[in-house]
């Protein structure tokens, strides 16, 4: 029994030593690319047969190296959002490839959305398959950046040289709890000014000295709550220098604020300091959204748009400070309040609609001019922010921005849509108009999301490129607030960047 014992043990080893010393065969390269561009397409599933899942890197690459399926065919199911893959005689968007070790194939997807996916911006593993199959990477760090894995809403910014991003909550490898008192990174500028974001960008991250991540607004000082920033903007203090500031808010929870004020960025120290409160029940003189600059009779202004333009103050570090030193763009009488069907519309003495800038008056936007629509108190054609599609009907939007583009020379939207066909938060139109405040009146699906969230898009025109006709916008792709079965490895709570063309002709405005 001793004997037999032992031989089984010698055997157990002898097997076990050269399973260890086998060398494991090279992955197969599968590559997916845009059937038009064929630039390399991200966040593409293929799934085998038996549901083995794998997506796409930043390069559209999938390193497949699966044991016991090498050396034979294998079918993929491909899909991805706003993509299409061709189907076979029996209704299978897929195809069998011939797997052999250190071989590639190449499959080419149709793309549905007008806007084309570019690559991930966070998290690990952005060119992990890639560099699986011995490939070069465009970034610095490709796998894993400042220790971060997942990071919610951009708020972006350009100060002093350099680019500034920062993020909302902010996921590691080390816990199932990040950090939720903002992130942030920088990244250099070139001489022209204009970064070429194509294969992703080479952030500097803020970091503590574990390497991850640090908190770049601890002004609560209370680890139990969250600190969001919007409105990040930079102004001019009383000496004329320029200071990056923004809207900070304590939250309890997801929808309760217990504190907020003003956030001003310490460049010594390389955190936001608090630069004074707002008053809690203060809810639209303050920083919001994603700002822009305008000069209006020698006054420079910032423009908070979340995603629509109808709060302003002076572009100077008091001025977003003080709550008394906001407008609203409003169509209300000035001085009055928003009151439902109960609100005063201001009219001139011919009966006409005053859209104007005002001070101590309540601001219109969309949800509350369509309630004045059907309440009687403005027509249709009196409206500025109704956006319909080709087909009339109502797109509501969620958050998103609002630029100033040289190809158009128009004012141009992206904005996610909320309550979207194919996903609660995952739809982005885009719409132009002759100034930031409208009308804004039709607009296009430009990005699809099936049963999954893209929600806060920002279109950076810092990033646009061949006089403005290509722009880029990113987006945080999640499945919270959706319904989306599972969720995706790598991607999911991260930042995903689109490139739009306009000069593509589905983007012309509806014959009037």
């Amino acid at each position: 029994m001793k004997r037999t014992f032992v031989f089984v043990v010698c055997g157990l080893s002898i097997w076990s030593s050269r399973l260890s010393a086998a060398k494991p065969p090279e992955p197969f390269g599968i590559r997916v690319v845009d059937s038009e561009s064929a630039r390399g397409v991200p966040l593409v599933e293929l799934e085998t047969v038996n549901n083995i899942r794998f997506v796409t890197d930043s390069a559209g690459w999938i390193a497949f190296n699966e044991p016991g399926l090498m050396n034979s065919d294998v079918f993929f199911f491909v899909r991805s959002h706003g993509y299409a893959f061709p189907k076979d005689g029996f209704g299978f968007a897929g195809k069998a490839l011939k797997i052999r070790p250190g071989g590639s194939a190449t499959l080419k997807i149709r793309r549905l959305n007008i806007a084309e996916r570019s690559c991930r911006l966070t998290g690990g593993g952005i060119y992990r398959d890639s560099l699986l199959l011995g490939k070069t990477a465009p970034l610095r760090e490709p796998l894993l950046n400042g220790r971060v894995f997942g990071q919610d809403s951009a708020q972006v910014a350009v100060y002093r040289g350099r680019a500034y991003w920062f993020w909302g909550d902010t996921n590691r490898p080390g816990y199932p709890l990040g950090h939720f008192q903002t992130s942030g990174a920088t990244v250099e500028l070139p001489a022209s000014g204009r970064l070429d974001p194509a294969g992703g960008l080479n952030y500097k991250y803020f970091t503590s000295a574990s390497g991850f991540s640090r908190k770049m607004c601890p002004i609560a000082n209370t680890p139990a709550t969250m600190v969001w920033i919007h409105g990040l903007a930079v102004v001019s203090d009383a000496s004329g220098a320029e200071r990056l500031t923004a809207h900070y808010s304590q939250m309890k929870s997801l929808g309760e604020r217990i504190g907020h004020g003003l956030a001003v960025w310490n460049d010594k120290k390389a955190v936001f300091e608090s630069g004074g409160k707002f008053a809690l029940d203060e809810t639209w003189r303050i920083p919001t959204g994603h700002p822009i600059r305008i000069t209006e009779q020698k006054r420079k202004w910032l423009v908070f748009n979340n995603p629509w333009p109808v709060v302003r103050a002076p572009a100077t570090l008091t001025a977003v400070g003080d709550s008394k030193k906001y407008e609203a763009f409003t169509c209300l009488v000035p001085g009055s309040r928003y009151a439902g069907g109960k609100s005063k519309v201001h009219r001139d003495a011919a009966g006409k609609v005053v859209w104007a800038w005002k001070a101590d008056t309540d601001p219109i936007a969309q949800a509350r001019e369509k309630q004045m629509i059907s309440a009687g108190l403005l027509k249709v054609a009196e409206a500025r922010f109704q956006l319909r599609d080709a087909d009339g009907a109502e797109v509501r939007l969620h958050r998103g921005s609002i630029r100033w583009n040289a190809h158009l020379k128009r004012w141009i939207l992206i904005g996610c849509q909320a309550g979207g066909s194919s996903s609660y938060l995952g739809e982005i139109w885009f719409a132009q108009a002759d100034s930031p405040t409208g009308p804004w009146s039709f607009a296009i699906k430009i990005v699809t999301h099936y049963k999954y969230t893209f929600y806060n898009p920002v279109h950076h025109a810092f990033l646009d490129s061949k006089d403005g006709r290509f722009i880029h916008f990113e987006g945080t792709y999640t499945s919270t607030f959706s319904k989306a079965p599972r969720t995706t490895p790598r991607y999911d709570y991260n930042q995903i960047l689109y490139r739009l063309d306009l000069g593509d002709p589905r983007l012309k405005p509806a014959a009037k």
